[in-house]
Protein backbone atom coordinates (compact mmCIF):
# COMPACT_ATOMS: atom_id res chain seq x y z
CA UNK A 1 0.00 0.00 0.00
CA UNK A 2 1.49 3.56 -0.93
CA UNK A 3 2.80 5.10 2.17
CA UNK A 4 3.19 9.41 2.16
CA UNK A 5 6.11 10.36 4.46
CA UNK A 6 6.38 13.33 5.92
CA UNK A 7 8.80 15.60 7.69
CA UNK A 8 9.67 19.36 8.86
CA UNK A 9 11.62 20.57 11.83
CA UNK A 10 8.32 21.29 13.53
CA UNK A 11 4.79 21.31 13.12
CA UNK A 12 4.49 23.60 10.13
CA UNK A 13 4.37 20.50 7.73
CA UNK A 14 1.15 19.67 9.28
CA UNK A 15 0.00 21.98 6.70
CA UNK A 16 1.03 19.87 3.97
CA UNK A 17 -0.44 17.13 5.84
CA UNK A 18 -3.52 18.45 5.62
CA UNK A 19 -3.85 19.64 1.91
CA UNK A 20 -2.42 16.08 1.38
CA UNK A 21 -5.22 14.27 3.20
CA UNK A 22 -7.85 17.15 1.39
CA UNK A 23 -6.21 16.16 -1.89
CA UNK A 24 -5.63 11.95 -1.46
CA UNK A 25 -8.14 11.10 1.63
CA UNK A 26 -7.43 7.33 1.48
CA UNK A 27 -3.91 7.18 1.15
CA UNK A 28 -1.77 6.86 4.63
CA UNK A 29 0.39 9.26 6.23
CA UNK A 30 3.36 8.95 8.49
CA UNK A 31 4.50 12.57 9.58
CA UNK A 32 8.22 13.36 12.06
CA UNK A 33 8.70 16.93 13.53
CA UNK A 34 11.65 17.04 14.44
CA UNK A 35 11.11 19.73 17.46
CA UNK A 36 13.89 19.08 19.57
CA UNK A 37 16.26 20.18 17.34
CA UNK A 38 13.94 23.00 15.19
CA UNK A 39 14.29 25.93 14.14
CA UNK A 40 16.26 23.87 11.04
CA UNK A 41 17.05 27.44 9.28
CA UNK A 42 19.95 28.32 11.50
CA UNK A 43 21.76 24.80 10.54
CA UNK A 44 25.21 24.41 8.66
CA UNK A 45 24.26 22.79 5.18
CA UNK A 46 26.22 19.42 6.16
CA UNK A 47 23.97 19.01 9.10
CA UNK A 48 20.83 19.80 7.46
CA UNK A 49 21.99 16.77 5.36
CA UNK A 50 22.26 14.54 7.81
CA UNK A 51 19.32 15.31 10.05
CA UNK A 52 16.97 15.19 7.03
CA UNK A 53 18.86 11.81 6.07
CA UNK A 54 18.05 10.98 9.39
CA UNK A 55 14.16 11.65 9.33
CA UNK A 56 13.96 10.13 6.22
CA UNK A 57 15.29 6.95 7.21
CA UNK A 58 13.03 6.67 10.06
CA UNK A 59 9.83 7.30 7.76
CA UNK A 60 11.17 4.62 6.00
CA UNK A 61 11.53 2.46 8.36
CA UNK A 62 7.48 2.94 8.87
CA UNK A 63 6.43 1.92 5.37
CA UNK A 64 6.91 5.16 3.92
CA UNK A 65 7.28 4.85 -0.09
CA UNK A 66 7.39 7.95 -1.12
CA UNK A 67 8.84 11.27 1.24
CA UNK A 68 7.95 15.12 1.37
CA UNK A 69 10.37 17.29 2.56
CA UNK A 70 8.07 20.12 4.26
CA UNK A 71 11.01 22.22 5.49
CA UNK A 72 11.97 25.06 3.02
CA UNK A 73 15.65 25.04 4.75
CA UNK A 74 15.68 21.12 4.24
CA UNK A 75 14.48 21.88 0.91
CA UNK A 76 16.85 23.96 -0.16
CA UNK A 77 19.84 22.22 1.22
CA UNK A 78 19.02 18.11 1.38
CA UNK A 79 16.78 17.50 -1.43
CA UNK A 80 19.28 16.34 -3.94
CA UNK A 81 21.44 14.53 -1.48
CA UNK A 82 18.19 12.82 -0.11
CA UNK A 83 17.44 11.85 -4.26
CA UNK A 84 20.93 10.30 -4.42
CA UNK A 85 20.98 7.95 -1.44
CA UNK A 86 17.42 6.70 -1.31
CA UNK A 87 15.60 4.98 -3.82
CA UNK A 88 12.16 5.97 -3.31
CA UNK A 89 10.37 9.53 -4.73
CA UNK A 90 11.51 12.70 -2.75
CA UNK A 91 9.17 15.52 -2.88
CA UNK A 92 9.86 19.68 -1.61
CA UNK A 93 7.73 22.41 -1.40
CA UNK A 94 10.25 25.09 -3.13
CA UNK A 95 9.94 23.19 -6.63
CA UNK A 96 6.54 22.85 -7.07
CA UNK A 97 5.65 26.62 -5.64
CA UNK A 98 8.22 28.14 -7.85
CA UNK A 99 6.84 25.67 -10.83
CA UNK A 100 3.40 27.51 -9.98
CA UNK A 101 4.30 30.80 -9.30
CA UNK A 102 5.48 30.98 -12.87
CA UNK A 103 2.78 29.98 -14.23
CA UNK A 104 0.33 32.21 -12.14
CA UNK A 105 2.31 35.41 -13.13
CA UNK A 106 1.67 37.94 -15.73
CA UNK A 107 3.38 41.06 -15.39
CA UNK A 108 6.55 38.40 -14.14
CA UNK A 109 6.61 40.35 -10.46
CA UNK A 110 6.79 37.91 -8.23
CA UNK A 111 6.36 38.61 -4.13
CA UNK A 112 8.30 35.99 -1.48
CA UNK A 113 6.93 36.12 1.74
CA UNK A 114 9.57 33.64 4.29
CA UNK A 115 11.12 33.59 7.58
CA UNK A 116 14.21 35.59 7.75
CA UNK A 117 16.35 31.73 7.06
CA UNK A 118 13.87 30.96 4.03
CA UNK A 119 14.71 34.96 2.41
CA UNK A 120 18.53 34.97 3.63
CA UNK A 121 18.99 31.43 1.61
CA UNK A 122 17.85 33.19 -1.43
CA UNK A 123 16.11 29.55 -2.58
CA UNK A 124 13.52 31.28 -4.42
CA UNK A 125 15.89 34.24 -5.73
CA UNK A 126 18.04 31.48 -7.60
CA UNK A 127 15.37 29.06 -8.41
CA UNK A 128 12.54 31.09 -9.90
CA UNK A 129 15.02 32.85 -12.79
CA UNK A 130 15.66 29.43 -13.53
CA UNK A 131 12.31 28.64 -15.17
CA UNK A 132 11.16 32.41 -15.90
CA UNK A 133 14.41 34.09 -16.76
CA UNK A 134 12.63 37.35 -17.20
CA UNK A 135 11.11 37.16 -14.22
CA UNK A 136 11.89 39.90 -11.32
CA UNK A 137 11.56 38.47 -7.48
CA UNK A 138 10.88 40.52 -4.25
CA UNK A 139 11.91 39.26 -0.98
CA UNK A 140 10.12 40.17 2.44
CA UNK A 141 11.14 38.55 5.80
CA UNK A 142 8.29 37.84 8.22
CA UNK A 143 9.27 36.89 11.54
CA UNK A 144 6.74 37.65 13.53
CA UNK A 145 4.15 35.25 11.34
CA UNK A 146 5.02 32.59 12.93
CA UNK A 147 4.99 32.51 16.71
CA UNK A 148 1.75 34.62 15.84
CA UNK A 149 0.52 31.33 14.08
CA UNK A 150 1.68 29.01 16.98
CA UNK A 151 -0.35 31.30 18.88
CA UNK A 152 -3.29 30.66 17.48
CA UNK A 153 -3.55 34.47 16.76
CA UNK A 154 -4.87 33.86 13.15
CA UNK A 155 -7.62 36.15 13.74
CA UNK A 156 -6.50 38.61 15.67
CA UNK A 157 -6.24 42.55 14.87
CA UNK A 158 -2.53 42.37 15.71
CA UNK A 159 -1.80 39.57 13.07
CA UNK A 160 -3.37 41.81 10.12
CA UNK A 161 -1.77 45.26 11.02
CA UNK A 162 1.47 43.27 10.95
CA UNK A 163 0.72 40.98 7.95
CA UNK A 164 -0.50 44.35 6.26
CA UNK A 165 2.73 45.87 7.27
CA UNK A 166 4.67 42.80 5.48
CA UNK A 167 2.79 43.17 2.59
CA UNK A 168 3.19 47.26 1.83
CA UNK A 169 7.02 46.70 0.38
CA UNK A 170 5.54 43.73 -2.09
CA UNK A 171 2.43 45.53 -2.80
CA UNK A 172 4.28 49.11 -3.90
CA UNK A 173 6.92 46.63 -5.92
CA UNK A 174 3.93 45.69 -7.90
CA UNK A 175 3.52 41.79 -7.88
CA UNK A 176 1.19 40.27 -8.94
CA UNK A 177 2.05 36.86 -7.67
CA UNK A 178 3.01 35.86 -3.60
CA UNK A 179 4.91 33.00 -2.62
CA UNK A 180 3.93 31.66 0.90
CA UNK A 181 7.42 30.64 1.87
CA UNK A 182 6.90 29.35 4.93
CA UNK A 183 4.31 25.82 6.32
CA UNK A 184 3.44 28.31 8.57
CA UNK A 185 1.62 30.41 6.52
CA UNK A 186 -0.87 28.58 5.00
CA UNK A 187 -2.98 29.13 8.31
CA UNK A 188 -3.52 32.51 7.78
CA UNK A 189 -3.83 32.49 4.01
CA UNK A 190 -7.60 34.09 4.08
CA UNK A 191 -5.68 37.25 6.01
CA UNK A 192 -3.03 37.91 3.98
CA UNK A 193 -5.29 37.19 0.64
CA UNK A 194 -7.41 39.32 2.54
CA UNK A 195 -4.19 42.58 2.81
CA UNK A 196 -2.72 41.16 -0.40
CA UNK A 197 -5.93 42.48 -2.52
CA UNK A 198 -7.36 40.28 -4.96
CA UNK A 199 -5.34 41.35 -8.03
CA UNK A 200 -2.46 39.77 -6.44
CA UNK A 201 -2.46 35.51 -6.52
CA UNK A 202 -1.38 33.42 -4.02
CA UNK A 203 0.96 30.47 -3.99
CA UNK A 204 -0.01 28.16 -0.96
CA UNK A 205 3.40 25.31 -1.03
CA UNK A 206 1.36 22.93 0.91
CA UNK A 207 -0.99 22.79 -1.90
CA UNK A 208 1.49 22.86 -4.55
CA UNK A 209 3.14 19.85 -3.08
CA UNK A 210 0.44 17.72 -2.50
CA UNK A 211 -0.87 18.69 -6.31
CA UNK A 212 2.96 17.55 -7.37
CA UNK A 213 2.66 14.16 -5.31
CA UNK A 214 -0.86 13.38 -6.59
CA UNK A 215 0.36 14.08 -10.04
CA UNK A 216 3.28 11.88 -9.94
CA UNK A 217 1.62 8.78 -8.70
CA UNK A 218 -1.25 9.03 -11.23
CA UNK A 219 -3.74 9.10 -8.36
CA UNK A 220 -6.54 11.46 -9.33
CA UNK A 221 -7.14 13.99 -6.61
CA UNK A 222 -9.96 13.17 -4.17
CA UNK A 223 -11.30 10.27 -6.20
CA UNK A 224 -9.65 7.45 -4.08
CA UNK A 225 -12.50 6.75 -1.15
CA UNK A 226 -15.20 8.43 -3.99
CA UNK A 227 -15.49 10.60 -0.57
CA UNK A 228 -17.43 14.07 -0.84
CA UNK A 229 -15.45 17.00 -0.13
CA UNK A 230 -17.96 17.89 2.57
CA UNK A 231 -17.69 14.55 4.15
CA UNK A 232 -13.58 15.13 4.31
CA UNK A 233 -13.38 16.02 8.21
CA UNK A 234 -15.55 13.06 9.14
CA UNK A 235 -13.39 10.91 6.98
CA UNK A 236 -9.99 12.53 8.68
CA UNK A 237 -10.97 11.21 12.15
CA UNK A 238 -11.63 7.80 11.07
CA UNK A 239 -8.85 7.24 9.41
CA UNK A 240 -6.48 8.56 12.22
CA UNK A 241 -5.41 5.01 12.91
CA UNK A 242 -3.93 4.40 9.31
CA UNK A 243 -2.00 7.93 10.01
CA UNK A 244 1.12 8.06 12.05
CA UNK A 245 2.47 11.54 13.65
CA UNK A 246 5.80 11.39 15.17
CA UNK A 247 7.70 14.73 16.93
CA UNK A 248 10.98 14.39 18.77
CA UNK A 249 9.68 16.33 21.56
CA UNK A 250 6.01 16.87 22.77
CA UNK A 251 4.19 19.44 24.89
CA UNK A 252 0.67 20.33 25.98
CA UNK A 253 1.60 23.31 23.37
CA UNK A 254 2.79 21.19 20.72
CA UNK A 255 -0.61 19.46 20.72
CA UNK A 256 -2.65 22.40 20.59
CA UNK A 257 -0.91 23.91 17.69
CA UNK A 258 -1.25 20.85 15.99
CA UNK A 259 -4.72 21.13 16.41
CA UNK A 260 -4.95 24.31 15.20
CA UNK A 261 -3.28 23.50 11.72
CA UNK A 262 -6.00 20.70 11.58
CA UNK A 263 -9.00 21.08 12.66
CA UNK A 264 -9.32 18.39 14.76
CA UNK A 265 -7.46 16.22 17.72
CA UNK A 266 -4.75 13.76 16.96
CA UNK A 267 -2.38 11.48 18.73
CA UNK A 268 1.02 12.49 18.58
CA UNK A 269 3.59 10.36 19.59
CA UNK A 270 7.32 11.10 21.11
CA UNK A 271 10.11 9.27 19.44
Amino acid sequence: MMKIGVFDSGVGGFTVVKALMELLPGVPIVYFGDTARAPYGTKSRETLIKFSMQDAEFLMKHGASAIVIACHSAASSAAEALRARIDIPVFEVVTPSVKEACRLTRNRRIGIMGTRATVSSNVYLHAIPQRLPSARIFQQACPLLVPLVEEGWTERRETRMIVKRYLRPLKNSQVDTLVLGCTHYPVIKKVIQEKAGKRIKIVDPSSAVASQVAEHLKIPPGNITGIQPGNRDKRHGDLNAEHRFFVSDLTPHTEDIVANFLGQKIKLEKV
